[in-house]
Protein backbone atom coordinates (compact mmCIF):
# COMPACT_ATOMS: atom_id res chain seq x y z
CA UNK A 1 0.00 0.00 0.00
CA UNK A 2 2.71 2.25 1.25
CA UNK A 3 4.85 2.08 -2.34
CA UNK A 4 1.27 2.50 -4.33
CA UNK A 5 0.73 5.96 -2.48
CA UNK A 6 4.46 7.03 -3.31
CA UNK A 7 4.32 5.88 -6.72
CA UNK A 8 1.04 8.45 -7.13
CA UNK A 9 3.07 11.34 -6.27
CA UNK A 10 6.46 9.86 -8.32
CA UNK A 11 5.35 7.97 -10.93
CA UNK A 12 7.98 4.89 -11.76
CA UNK A 13 8.89 4.38 -8.52
CA UNK A 14 7.80 1.10 -7.91
CA UNK A 15 9.95 0.46 -11.29
CA UNK A 16 13.11 1.48 -9.32
CA UNK A 17 12.94 -0.78 -6.36
CA UNK A 18 15.66 -3.88 -6.99
CA UNK A 19 14.83 -5.89 -3.80
CA UNK A 20 12.71 -5.57 -0.36
CA UNK A 21 12.73 -6.71 2.79
CA UNK A 22 10.14 -6.91 5.52
CA UNK A 23 10.82 -7.41 9.35
CA UNK A 24 8.32 -7.99 11.71
CA UNK A 25 9.06 -6.76 15.52
CA UNK A 26 9.70 -10.12 16.38
CA UNK A 27 12.18 -11.05 13.56
CA UNK A 28 14.33 -7.64 14.56
CA UNK A 29 14.27 -9.02 18.01
CA UNK A 30 15.65 -11.82 17.02
CA UNK A 31 17.99 -11.22 14.43
CA UNK A 32 19.24 -7.61 15.69
CA UNK A 33 18.65 -7.98 19.42
CA UNK A 34 16.32 -5.32 19.94
CA UNK A 35 13.84 -5.41 23.21
CA UNK A 36 10.85 -6.42 21.47
CA UNK A 37 11.41 -5.09 18.15
CA UNK A 38 11.14 -1.57 19.53
CA UNK A 39 13.74 0.66 17.06
CA UNK A 40 13.57 3.23 19.75
CA UNK A 41 15.19 1.20 22.33
CA UNK A 42 12.47 1.24 24.80
CA UNK A 43 8.71 2.97 24.93
CA UNK A 44 8.15 6.65 24.06
CA UNK A 45 6.24 7.34 26.79
CA UNK A 46 6.01 10.52 28.97
CA UNK A 47 8.50 8.68 31.81
CA UNK A 48 10.74 8.34 28.76
CA UNK A 49 11.05 11.46 27.54
CA UNK A 50 12.75 14.88 27.50
CA UNK A 51 14.97 15.31 30.40
CA UNK A 52 14.04 11.30 31.55
CA UNK A 53 15.23 9.65 28.18
CA UNK A 54 17.25 7.40 28.69
CA UNK A 55 16.73 7.82 32.26
CA UNK A 56 16.49 11.22 34.46
CA UNK A 57 19.67 13.06 34.79
CA UNK A 58 21.44 11.70 31.89
CA UNK A 59 19.41 13.17 29.01
CA UNK A 60 21.75 15.47 27.54
CA UNK A 61 23.79 14.39 25.02
CA UNK A 62 27.35 15.48 26.92
CA UNK A 63 28.35 12.50 29.21
CA UNK A 64 30.60 12.80 32.56
CA UNK A 65 33.34 11.63 30.57
CA UNK A 66 35.55 14.30 28.55
CA UNK A 67 34.24 13.96 25.20
CA UNK A 68 31.50 11.27 25.04
CA UNK A 69 28.28 12.17 23.79
CA UNK A 70 24.80 10.03 23.86
CA UNK A 71 23.16 9.51 20.62
CA UNK A 72 20.98 7.12 19.03
CA UNK A 73 17.41 6.40 19.09
CA UNK A 74 17.69 5.62 22.68
CA UNK A 75 18.85 8.82 23.92
CA UNK A 76 16.40 12.25 23.82
CA UNK A 77 15.11 13.00 21.39
CA UNK A 78 14.37 9.48 20.90
CA UNK A 79 13.94 7.64 17.04
CA UNK A 80 12.29 8.53 13.89
CA UNK A 81 13.08 11.38 11.76
CA UNK A 82 12.32 15.01 13.60
CA UNK A 83 11.83 18.28 11.95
Amino acid sequence: RVIGIIEEYAPGFRSLILGMDVLSPLDMEQIIGLHKGNIHHGALGLHQLAYARPVPGWSSHRMPAKNLYLAGSGAHPGGGVMG
